[in-house]
């Protein structure tokens, strides 16, 4: 149980980083007149490290007793979470498109 639970919140993290680069949806689901501005995926990538975040704290605390976490651990996880953001930011910004 435990390790499955790992793996769905590294995949969801990977989910959850790269979805406000994929679509120019706000979160996937309201449609935007234009092109979303590059604050708007910035806001999009907060929220959605904070949601997987609490689902990842709603499955330890399922699991067992819930460990104490200081500053330093929500720095690295952030961090984390932006390199696993890295392929939908190459796909949407330096991946250059066919004209047409």
């Amino acid at each position: 149980m435990q390790s499955s639970a790992v793996w769905l919140v590294l995949v969801l993290a990977l989910f959850g980083a790269n979805a406000p680069f994929v679509s120019d949806r706000f979160f996937l689901a309201m449609p935007l007149k234009a092109h979303k501005a590059w604050w708007m995926r910035v806001l999009e990538l907060l929220v959605l490290y904070f949601v997987v975040g609490g689902i990842s704290r709603a499955l330890e605390q399922r699991l067992g007793q819930v460990a104490p976490q200081h500053w330093e651990f929500y720095v690295v996880s952030l961090a984390m979470f932006l390199v696993l953001a890295f392929p939908g930011f190459v796909l949407r910004y330096l991946v250059r498109r066919a004209p047409g």
